[in-house]
């Protein structure tokens, strides 16, 4: 196929400005790197050898791009493809002066980098919104989030301007705003041909919406960090000192020693030719003025508790730190200190995952969920496993069945210890419970 040239405007656009010049021009006519994160929890022996990010301790740089639809580890969620550049948020949230148990908002977040990072981060603590406006990619994220595996998180559909339900919630905001995609003409070329110097106004103007739709969401004092994966003055520098000049926030300096440091000291950047990653930018600020506070409605509960402890703990292990709660015909786990919380961001929001799934009622029980086979810590480890060769784990995850030994009921289909998902035993043969959506489609072999 052939190269699609970088657009003439752009050319002559990064030729005169002096803080990315021609060398950025002959970095984006590369090989883009590869690049995955790492799950701290679910440890496989991939990418454990390879070059660590400097930035990221969990990140690797790769030498070649593995098929990774053909790795049951990746489909397992233990490790995720991610952009180096990205992995500086990481950096970011390490410097944040946050409080105990904090609730983020990730506001543009499909398909889910930045989201499981951010859970990595929270490690368990706190609670996570992650938010996607167009349904079809709300389900990748809600996607990429459960096989991610941590119960602290809930994925929204919504607009950003119906955050302004939540008025003064979040410790802190991430916008990851929809930009120009000037980082990512070195890896996708058709963002060469989409780019315009008009598409840029109109990015630019797009993110200032978004920012400030969501701003009142966010606590006095709270942290808002945007990001974009562009090089332009318009969409970063620019937008950054309009929202301050629009809220009164307060720029915070942060130290990222392996990125550079934008126009006039404003944020920083990861380069291409100068940081083995695609092109990034990242800044902070914190929001100054007061919060309003309104008086809240007694609305209806969006769900209730689930009591029949004994049925889920066939399940699930038992901790004071959870509690089950019943939405229709299906049982979820939530951290129990975040239960008021969460009843409040169901009512206001249109919530796609909701905690940990644990399964869906029936006369016989709970048939469990994809989501809890896929848990970081909530799956009973008694449950029946079954080790799979590679070719059996491809063809469970194609949704196919094939000969095995077991015992009547539920069990996990596992991959060198790292779990993929459900199966119901029969005695001399299964049912694959593997979520329709998510089986492999291409060929294995």
């Amino acid at each position: 196929m052939e190269s699609i040239k970088l657009p003439n405007d752009f050319v002559k656009r990064v030729q005169k400005d002096p803080f990315l010049g021609t060398p950025l021009l002959d970095a984006l006519n590369t090989t883009p790197p590869i690049s995955i994160r790492n799950h701290p929890l679910k440890v496989s022996g991939n990418f454990l050898n390879d070059e660590v990010i400097p930035w990221m301790p969990l990140g690797r740089s790769l030498e070649s791009r593995p098929v990774f639809t053909l790795d049951p580890h990746f489909h397992g969620g233990t490790y995720y493809p991610q952009e180096a550049g990205s992995q500086l948020l990481w950096s970011a949230l390490k410097q944040l002066n946050l409080q105990e148990d904090p609730l983020f908002l990730d506001l543009c977040a499909a398909p889910g980098g930045k989201s499981t990072l951010i859970s990595d981060f929270l490690a368990g603590t706190g609670l996570l919104i992650s938010n996607e406006v167009i349904q079809q990619r709300a389900k990748i994220l809600k996607e990429n989030l459960t096989k991610w595996g941590y119960t602290n998180t809930i994925v929204s559909n919504n607009d950003p301007a119906d955050f302004t339900k939540l008025d003064g919630i979040f410790d802190c905001i991430v916008v990851d705003a929809p930009c120009s995609g000037e980082g990512m003409f070195r890896k996708d070329h058709k963002a060469r041909e989409e780019w315009s110097e008009h598409h840029v106004v109109l990015c630019a103007s797009r993110q200032k919406r978004i920012v400030m739709d969501s701003w009142p969401a966010l606590k006095e004092s709270g942290y808002l960090i945007y990001s974009t994966c562009t090089f332009n003055e318009q969409e970063n520098e620019k937008n950054i000192a309009w929202i301050i000049e629009q809220t009164g926030a307060k720029l915070i300096e942060i130290d990222l020693p392996f990125a550079e440091t934008g126009r006039d000291g404003v944020g920083h950047y990861a380069i291409p030719g100068k940081q083995k990653a695609e092109g990034f930018f990242i800044a902070v600020l914190q929001k100054t003025s007061e919060t309003k506070e309104h008086s809240e409605k007694n609305n209806k509960p969006a769900f209730a508790l689930y009591k029949d402890l004994k049925m889920v703990g066939e399940l699930v292990n038992l901790t004071p730190d959870i509690v089950f709660v019943q939405w229709e015909n299906f049982v979820f786990a939530l951290p129990e200190k975040h239960l008021q919380l969460s009843q409040k961001i169901k009512q206001k929001l249109r919530i796609i995952k909701l905690g940990t799934e644990i399964g869906e009622l029936s006369r016989k029980g709970i048939i469990p969920h994809e989501a809890l086979a896929l848990s970081v810590n909530l799956v009973k480890s008694d449950i029946p496993k079954y080790e799979l060769t590679k070719e059996q784990a491809l063809h469970y995850l194609k949704g196919e069945t094939f000969a095995l030994n077991g015992n009547h009921g539920y069990g996990l289909m596992c991959f060198e210890g790292t779990k993929l998902g459900w199966i119901k035993h029969l005695g001399n043969r299964f049912n694959n419970l593997y979520p329709k959506e998510w089986r492999i489609r291409m060929r294995i072999d």
